[in-house]
């Protein structure tokens, strides 16, 4: 049996239309039990003015959270970058690590995590925060956690506080193959985010990643390192486990085709709510649930080592958006049983 290493990406959802600050508490209790399960890492997504998410800002949570586990690496899946100066990210995830030494992760993102509005508010109403500046931003801040601004920038003997701490982890996160060239051109970390959108992601991907990787002076990565994410449901049976995800599945085709971003349902009604659904949608819907890894936990085991050997890759970050957040702590212990 091939020896899978797990972790977690989590969107803090809003579950059973409960309150926000109920949503992170959660998320702080599921990082606990996931500690003590055996789980590698616990990242923090970043997600704004959307109904159904509570965490716009991880590297808040990171310290709740690496302050309340003992073991597990926390981090950000990932801090949206083109939204923010580099050296303040830099000296956010610098402090974290002085006080968490060797637990901290920082996954950087390109998306905007929300809509058009609250990416303009971010903006402040500047000019850097385009698609254009983002290779830019990723080599600042790959520099400054190094210590190793070129001599040519501007800010070359600009230092990051607190001094004399190592650099956290660099990690970039990317739906396809978009952020491969500057993960292996900056030394990073590269995930493979499968649970954002049903496109076919070849295996090349990361083997051009791990071609082209070049370790960076003073960078935290001397060799590439791969993981692939994916969404994951595990319960007493597939069908139970698919019914599961239905909410998240439906809240999906409305975000993602309708850009309405509203509350998870339960999957009661967002089963009703399907055959309402247009025909294009309801292939959208399909889609995107047999996307998901469902099942039990052998059946989950079994599929996530075939995406595992598929990518050549030994750790698998699992994404899990319920209704219920009993079913979502029963996911993460079922799957854990499995496989750790």
């Amino acid at each position: 049996m091939k020896k899978l290493t797990l972790s977690v990406v989590d969107q803090s959802p809003i579950h059973a239309g409960r309150s926000p600050s109920a949503a992170l508490q959660d998320s702080i209790e599921l990082a606990q039990i996931c500690d003590q399960l055996g789980y590698e890492r616990y990242w923090l997504a970043e997600h704004h003015d959307t109904p159904s998410y509570a965490c716009p800002c991880p590297e808040v949570l990171i310290g709740q959270i690496a302050a309340r586990t003992s073991r597990i690496r926390v981090g950000s899946g990932g801090v949206m970058l083109n939204h923010y100066s580099p050296y303040k990210v830099a000296e956010t995830f610098r402090m974290l690590e002085a006080l968490y030494p060797g637990r901290i992760n920082l996954g950087i993102g390109r998306a905007p995590g929300g809509s058009h509005l609250p990416s303009r508010a971010l903006a402040n109403n500047t000019s850097d925060g385009g698609a254009d500046s983002y290779p830019h931003k990723v080599r600042d801040l790959s520099e400054m956690l190094s210590d190793s601004l070129a001599p040519e920038n501007p800010l070359h003997n600009l230092k990051v506080m607190p001094y004399g701490v190592s650099s956290p982890e660099i990690w970039t996160l990317g739906s396809s193959d978009g952020s491969i060239d500057l993960a292996a051109y900056f030394g990073l970390g590269f995930v493979l985010a499968l649970f954002i959108g049903t496109h076919e992601r070849p295996k090349s991907i990361i083997e051009n990643y791990r071609n082209n990787f070049r370790p960076q002076k003073n960078g935290p990565l001397l060799k590439p390192q791969a993981i692939i994410a994916s969404a994951v449901i595990c319960a007493d049976s597939k069908e139970e486990a698919k019914f599961i995800a239905a909410s998240h599945t439906y809240w999906k085709v409305m975000a993602f085709r309708h850009g309405i971003r509203e509350p998870i349902l339960p999957p009661e009604e967002a089963m009703n709510r399907y055959p309402q659904l247009s025909s294009s949608d309801q292939s959208y819907f399909d889609e995107t649930l047999n996307s998901m890894v469902c099942g039990t936990g052998e059946q989950c085991r079994e599929e996530l080592e075939s995406l595992s050997d598929y990518y050549n890759v030994d750790e698998v970050m699992v994404v899990n958006v319920t209704y219920d957040f009993e079913d979502r702590k029963k996911s993460y212990r079922k799957l854990a049983e499995a496989i750790i």
